[in-house]
């Protein structure tokens, strides 16, 4: 199989995680992809594959270098779970060929459209053969494009024995976009010196930046009393949570940030009078500012406490992960060899900031050292999210040039 029907293959295995539930991996689906990876790992001649209690999947791919020379041992990581903000049960993707500029028809019964311009990146595809959602799915480009890359490298590797190469290990986790990728992760067990996340978004992309990461839960106790006799006595929940939300600098929301710029995120928000709950994210690449939004949050639940009685409101935050940047400097080659193996393969490299995070993130303060690369897919976690086959098959060659990088031939 080639990386493109693998891709195919691989999307239709159903690996939505759930938020906020005690299980580890959140679906049990997820072992499913798990399991399929193994059988294809083990047939292809991949040593030491195995699936763990926690649905993990890690694999070797054997040295096979003539001369006796001490190289790194490099990992390769992608996720099997997909985000549960759209769901990722009956993918049906489409292959658009030859993209000619135009709007995409994803779904005309539905009336979804992949339109120009509400994406004026798509122009940069022109030429190119595109593969789409139907419009009723997200795809699952993050991060089954990642798996299929790293797959179709090593079955390359492992039926060209005579490319010499070092010690190469393979990792695929579950519950990466519900924050847990990392949790249960055996760094000592998969054994690299150094490792690559395949996670990221256009041809190109390099990245060994993130955001600081935390949640933050505000739970708001109102007051109910019958609306006719109400006055001077209800505190409404909702309002109260309204008023919370309000006192967070609007220019600091997702919709208004870029770059390097943080945000206060409303995830989600449910209420009645009596009882109101709200969901937050709070990012930022820079530490200070990270800690100041948390601090801020926990200073208007305070302030509105002193304005409506103690206790009304309770802010609980944590924090999810933090910046690899720091972790990463230490050891720049990650990304010169990166950016060399990118120009030799005619891509152009990109470093740019994660709007997000990886698993790498958490694994680089774990003692593995992860940045992050590209995977070629664009508009991730909804119904618009498609990915180049030519970046793709691109994303192969970036690979394998990498490993070329470390195997000191």
């Amino acid at each position: 199989m080639d990386v493109i029907e693998r891709f195919l293959k691989y999307v239709k295995v159903d690996t939505e995680s759930v938020p906020d539930v005690e299980n580890f991996p959140s679906s049990e689906k997820q072992k499913n992809l798990a399991n399929l990876l193994k059988a294809e790992l083990e047939e292809m001649g991949a040593v030491d594959v195995r699936v763990d209690s926690y649905g993990y999947v890690y694999a070797e791919i054997p040295s096979t270098l003539k001369r006796k020379i001490a190289v790194p041992v490099l990992g390769f990581i992608s996720h099997m779970d997909t985000s549960p903000a759209v769901s990722g049960k009956d993918v049906k993707p489409q292959i658009i060929e030859h993209y000619d500029g135009t709007d995409i028809c994803l779904n005309k019964e539905q009336g979804y459209f992949l339109r120009t311009k509400e994406f004026p990146e798509l122009s940069r595809y022109m030429g190119e053969d595109l593969i789409v959602t139907d419009g009723t799915t997200l795809l699952g480009a993050d991060d089954k494009a990642g798996i299929a890359e790293i797959m179709t490298m090593a079955d390359i590797l492992l039926k060209n024995k005579e490319i010499e190469h070092g010690t190469i290990k393979i990792a695929f986790t579950p519950d990466e976009e519900v924050g847990r990728g990392a949790d249960f992760f055996d760094v000592e067990g998969f054994g690299a010196d150094y490792a690559y996340t395949v996670d990221g978004g256009a041809l190109g992309e390099l990245e060994y930046e993130n955001f600081n990461a935390a949640k933050a839960d505000v739970l708001i106790k109102g007051k109910s009393i019958h609306p006719g006799s109400a006055k001077g006595q209800m505190i409404n929940a909702i309002l109260l949570a309204m008023e919370f939300h309000s006192m967070l600098p609007i220019e600091q929301s997702p919709a208004h940030t870029e770059g390097y710029e943080g945000f206060y995120h409303l995830d989600g928000l449910t209420g009645t009078v009596e009882y109101a709950k709200m969901d937050y994210i709070i990012r930022d690449h820079d530490k200070e500012k990270f800690e100041y939004k948390k601090e801020r949050m926990k200073k208007i639940a305070a302030y509105l406490n002193e304005k409506y009685g103690q206790d009304r409101i309770t802010c609980n935050i944590k924090d999810n992960y933090f910046n690899m940047k720091e972790k990463i400097e230490p050891h720049m080659h990650l990304i010169e060899n990166a950016k060399e193996a990118m120009e030799e393969v005619g891509v152009k490299p990109c470093i740019v900031p994660v709007r997000g995070g990886t698993d790498g993130a958490r694994l680089s303060y774990k003692g593995l050292p992860c940045p992050n690369l590209c995977t070629g897919g664009m508009n991730f976690h909804g119904r618009y999210e498609y990915i180049s086959v030519q970046s793709m098959k691109k994303t192969v060659d970036i690979l394998l040039a990498i490993i070329k990088k470390y195997s000191g031939v």
